[in-house]
């Protein structure tokens, strides 16, 4: 089969599109699946440039997240069957092999049932962006109907599910954008505040938007400054979710303010082997596919491009400004 592998971290031009061979099963409860779809992810280019997180070693295929159709099942596997559509989010991380392929081997368990409306492409870019969002807003935070949120980003991968995923939860959501080419974007998501950074200091106002009180929850998704400063943006004894290392911080405003701070990666369950983090990640893409398929939910498709297009694809995602998710097609 056709894959992209990387062999030394490094840049984009690490990233080798070649000749590899195809998967096997190797075990009861596996199933093998034609990818139709993969999803790009900023984890991707992080792996890429750091290297594999697992000890195996070099060579790896990254990526993922991905949707397609199972072409053969392992001894054991009931729930499965030739010719499924299914979508999913597995390996890419250096154990198992990743989903920039055009085929892939996985346990039948962590594949989810992809409804008949829902097209490959859009099932392929949601896995670790709904997952992400739906563990920082509800796993971590709490969010609940009525309350407010400042979610960072929001045009991006994370940020613009997150919108959509409060706002089914009933919840007020304002959002920070880079540019106005965003804000039509952002604001048919539901949002109902939306600064644009670089003309609105987002502290100031969020504070305006909800006079003086700050919000019960804020997602950051950039670290660093965005996320020290985010702190001041906060209730007291509101929640703060972050995506990244915020660095060296000083701590003292949030603890004042009794904050509530977590971390959020969704990966850990597949890092650490946590079958039942595992089991919960499926149930939250069971129920994005069923948002999917009602149109309650979407996920924006920035472009879409063959998988030999891959080192262009990590180059426009690390470029920033990115309006929702870029996809490889094998």
């Amino acid at each position: 089969m056709r894959a992209v592998r990387i062999h030394e971290p490094g840049g984009p031009e690490q990233l080798r599109y070649e000749e590899v061979p195809d998967p096997l099963i190797e075990r009861p409860g596996q199933v093998k699946v034609a990818i139709r779809a993969a999803g790009v992810n900023p984890v991707d280019t992080k792996v890429r440039q750091k290297g594999p997180m697992f000890a195996e070693g070099l060579p790896f295929i990254p990526g993922c997240d991905a949707a397609g159709e199972i072409v053969e099942v392992g001894e054991g596997v009931t729930e499965r069957a030739v010719g499924d559509r299914i979508f999913f989010c597995h390996g890419g991380l250096g154990s198992a092999p990743g989903t920039y392929a055009e085929f892939a081997v996985l346990d039948a368990a962590r594949t989810r049932p992809l409804p008949d409306s829902v097209d490959f492409e859009t099932a392929a870019a949601a896995p670790l962006v709904a997952i992400t969002a739906w563990e920082s807003l509800f796993d971590r935070a709490r969010l609940q109907a009525g309350q407010t949120l400042l979610v960072h980003a929001g045009a991006g991968g994370v940020g613009h599910v997150a919108i959509q995923l409060a706002r089914l939860q009933g919840a007020r959501v304002a959002t920070t954008v880079g540019s106005r080419n965003h804000l039509g974007f952002v604001a048919g998501l539901g949002a109902e505040e939306i600064i644009v950074y670089t003309e609105r200091d987002f502290v100031d106002a969020t504070l305006a938007w909800t006079e003086g009180r700050g919000v019960e929850v804020a997602l950051d998704t950039v670290g660093g400054a965005t996320w020290r400063r985010t702190v001041e943006a906060v209730a007291y004894y509101g929640d703060l979710v972050t995506l990244l290392d915020p660095g060296e911080v000083d701590l003292t405003e949030a603890r004042t303010r009794n904050l509530r701070l977590s971390f959020e990666l969704m990966l850990t369950p597949q890092l650490r082997g946590l079958t039942e983090a595992l089991d919960h990640q499926g149930e939250i893409l069971d129920q994005c596919a069923r948002w999917l398929a009602s149109g309650e939910l979407r996920v924006e498709l920035a472009e879409s491009l063959a998988l030999e297009q891959v080192v262009e694809a990590h180059r426009r995602l690390e470029s920033g400004g990115m309006q929702g998710k870029l996809i490889l097609r094998p």
